[in-house]
C-alpha cells in the first residue's frame, strides 16, 4: 500500500510562487508515474501535470502550461509541483497521485491519492 503526503500549500498573492511536495512511502516510488490534480469548490477534479516514473515524459495541463512544472526525485521518494505566476483561478485543493501506468492524464489512471493541500491565491 502506498501512502502519499502533500505539503507546501498555503496563501499567496497573485503573481507569486509556491512549490508543492508529495512524499511517498510503502512502495517502490521509482515504479510509479506521478500526477498532480486540483479541485476547486463546485468544480470537477482537473488534471494539472504528470510525470513518468523515469522523468522522461512530462505532461502539463493547458491551464498551467508555461507556469507550473512537475518534477521528481526518486532518491527522495518525492514529486514536486513548482507553481509560478499564480492566479486567483489556481485556488483549489491540490492532490498528488501515483499509478502503475506509464503516465496518465485522467484521475482514473491513478491508484493512490494523497489527502490534498490547499492553495489559495489572493487578488
Amino acid at each position: 500500500q502506498v501512502q502519499l503526503v502533500e505539503s507546501g500549500g498555503g496563501l499567496v498573492q497573485a503573481g507569486g510562487s509556491l512549490r508543492l511536495s508529495c512524499t511517498a512511502s510503502g512502495g517502490t516510488f521509482s515504479s510509479y508515474s506521478m500526477g498532480w490534480f486540483r479541485q476547486a469548490p463546485g468544480k470537477e477534479r482537473e488534471f494539472v501535470a504528470s510525470i513518468r516514473w523515469s522523468g522522461s515524459i512530462i505532461y502539463h495541463g493547458n491551464s498551467v502550461k508555461g507556469r507550473f512544472t512537475i518534477s521528481r526525485d526518486n532518491a527522495k521518494n518525492t514529486a514536486y509541483l513548482q507553481m509560478n505566476s499564480l492566479k486567483p483561478e489556481d485556488t483549489a485543493v491540490y492532490y498528488c497521485a501515483a499509478g502503475y501506468r506509464s503516465i496518465g492524464t485522467t484521475a482514473g489512471e491513478y491508484e493512490y491519492w494523497g489527502q490534498g493541500t490547499q492553495v489559495t491565491v489572493s487578488s
